[in-house]
């Protein structure tokens, strides 16, 4: 049996765990990415740990050059992983000890415990970062492919059925202000992951004379006025892993808005629908078929969007009946976190790039959106407006509805006389509401899909998202 590293082994063990077992707890697989967030919290430490008298100045500049070369060779890829080792922690430790005797005294006062809590929150801040710019990325792209189109006008559905008209652009803001609230869920579970752990110790803090807020500080571990954020209690500071939690509950919300986007991409790009055509570069062919160009990329956001739900969905089993404080279940959350950093943020890189290399169908569009049926609300307003009880308009333009399809007429083609035989308050004005630009100008509430309304909307958007006009 081999024997472990005594770094990695205390002395309560007369030999180390056997070869099964190091392959079954081992994580350096996966927790190797959190080397530099390691490195750094371990520097953060040590400079406290000369601030209270525990290592001299000498000894911490020893130390830090140590972590720094280190940290180097991990980064230009000659640093060796030892499995044995179990973990990220101890490898970087035992390494530092073997050429830097100081770096014995690294461990004190520190827990694996704390020290894995430490380097997940430095990871996520950085993660939460770049997503919630590659967001912005997102939400630049929807902008700026509406206002290439703004004059485009497409069916609005619902139930997947043809139901009134809207400008392609104002489709297109739905999904800013989705990704606009996943931007706000990120903001504000970055408050939570940004309080600092360490010296919390492996379960109860230590009874050296630890000064956590400068760690803190150090590590950037502060709020908007610049005053230390640390864990109040020890074990929830190790056990905690809510931020975690929360972190993939926002990714996972943001990647069902990338779904429900791919979705309308792919039905927009289909042979039925022709409402835009992707460039070749973000789009795949069959092998047999050599006709095929498929959304592949839309495609594969919506597959992946099962993969970030699961991943919440083990987080939250893997907590629900863990005793305080820290198990070695925990271990677990590194690879569910990782696996939804990495494939959101891949997500959004490749639908904003996608929609960057998309180009509107505008006749198709035009061909769609001049369908009079989808002005059938249109015309019971304008009974509305006669002085009819809604309910009663409702009932009325229904009727007129199945005359049409009696007669196999479009709606803008009935008679006055056969609009009256079915309510003699239609009037000469009744087929004035089939004029599509006049019924999208009257659209003029907050929110609406009107014309001035969203020209406004785009405005805002360009300002709000910083997007340099280019017409």
């Amino acid at each position: 049996m081999k024997k472990s590293s005594p770094v990695s082994r205390s002395g309560r063990f007369a030999s180390g765990p056997g070869a099964d077992v190091a392959q079954f707890t081992e994580s350096i697989s996966f927790d190797w990415r959190l080397w530099r967030h390691d490195i750094m919290g371990s520097i953060a430490h040590a400079t406290m740990l000369q601030k209270i008298g525990v290592l001299t100045k000498g000894e911490l500049q020893a130390i830090a050059k140590g972590l720094e070369a280190i940290g180097q060779e991990i980064q230009d890829g000659r640093f060796e992983w030892k499995p044995e080792l179990e973990d990220v922690h101890m490898n970087i430790e035992a390494e530092l000890t073997k050429r830097v005797p100081a770096g014995a005294k690294l461990h004190t006062a520190r827990s694996r415990n704390d020290q894995v809590a430490l380097d997940m929150r430095l990871w996520l801040r950085d993660e939460i970062v770049e997503l919630a710019e590659e967001l912005r990325g997102l939400q630049r792209a929807l902008v700026s492919l509406g206002e290439k189109n703004a004059e485009v006008i497409i069916p609005g559905y619902t139930h997947l059925q043809r139901a009134q008209p809207v400008y392609f652009a104002h489709h297109l803001l739905a999904y800013v202000e989705m990704v606009e609230r996943d931007h706000q869920r990120l903001t504000d579970c970055f408050q939570r992951v940004n309080v600092c752990p360490l010296g919390s110790g492996a379960i109860a803090g230590s009874t050296l004379a630890l000064d956590r807020e400068f760690v803190a500080k150090e590590l950037g571990f502060v709020d908007a006025k610049g005053k230390a954020v640390v864990t109040q209690n020890s074990m929830d500071g190790v056990s905690d892993r809510d931020f975690a939690v929360e972190f993939c509950s926002a990714a996972a919300l943001t990647a069902v808005h990338l779904s429900r986007l791919a979705e309308d991409v792919i039905l927009w790009a289909s042979s039925e629908f022709n409402f835009i055509k992707i460039a070749d570069a973000y789009t795949t062919g069959s092998s047999l078929m050599p006709q095929k160009k498929n959304p592949d990329v839309a495609e594969l956001t919506r597959g992946k969007t099962g993969r970030v739900v699961g991943n919440l969905m083990s987080l939250l089993m893997l907590l629900k009946g863990l005793p305080m404080t820290y198990n070695r279940d925990l271990q677990e959350d590194k690879e569910r976190v990782f696996d939804t950093a990495d494939t959101v943020r891949a997500s959004v890189r490749l639908m904003a790039a996608m929609l960057e290399n998309t180009s509107v169908n505008a006749k198709a569009c035009a061909a769609a959106a001049s369908d009079p049926a989808l002005l059938a609300t249109d015309l019971a307003d304008y009974l509305v407006r006669k002085g009819m009880a809604f309910r009663q308009a409702h009932h009325a333009v229904g009727a007129v509805v199945a005359l049409a399809e009696r007669v196999n007429k479009p709606l803008n083609q009935l008679t006055l006389e056969e609009l009256k035989s079915v309510d003699k308050i239609f009037g000469a004005d009744a087929l004035a509401v089939f004029d599509l630009k006049k019924a999208m100008s009257q659209r003029d509430l907050i929110g609406a899909p009107g014309t001035k309304e969203v020209r406004k909307q785009l405005a805002r958007w360009r300002g709000l998202l910083r997007i340099e006009d280019r017409r």
